[in-house]
């Protein structure tokens, strides 16, 4: 349930949108991997070919995985994505991206294994997050990365 306060502010959002893949679509990703697999054989690499046929049955999997409800929170300590917390000493910037489609939340950190936060603002004031966050974090336009949009085409 969003909300907002003169210190934090809540919401929930879905990781990402969920594309119902028809039988077509899974058939198509196994052939091309297959393909793939084949012509890597050919080329006498079998190790590639056994990445490619991993990989394409972990697309699958996720593909068919409906996404999980995430709880945000933008506090004074930082920001939250469910359990983790990351503090504004380790947010490099932001943006809120509100101009195509969905809004979404933007953050470079410093943290190596998650260095860039796509989070996707639902029932939310984009104006108030940006606001919110002016306070603590320098603002650095950014975009969306294309491997994003790559896994969100997959339904990653």
């Amino acid at each position: 349930m969003p909300g907002t306060s003169a210190t934090s502010i809540r919401w929930s959002a879905y990781e990402h949108e969920h594309i119902e893949r028809s039988i077509d679509w899974f058939w198509a990703l196994g052939i091309v991997a297959i393909s793939v697999a084949i012509i890597s054989i050919l080329f006498s690499n079998l190790l590639f070919a056994i990445l490619i046929i991993v990989a394409t049955f972990t697309i699958g999997l996720l593909a068919r995985t409906p996404p999980e409800l995430i709880e945000f929170e933008i506090s004074h300590r930082g920001i939250r994505v469910d359990d983790r917390i990351y503090r504004y000493n380790d947010i490099i910037s932001f943006w809120v991206e509100d101009e195509e489609g969905p809004p979404l939340l933007l953050v470079d950190t410093t943290k190596f294994m998650s260095p860039n936060l796509i989070i996707p603002i639902e029932n939310i004031d984009p104006h108030l997050v940006r606001t919110f966050l002016l306070a603590h974090v320098k603002e650095t336009h950014m975009k969306e990365p294309v491997s994003h949009k790559i896994l969100e085409f997959f339904g990653i």
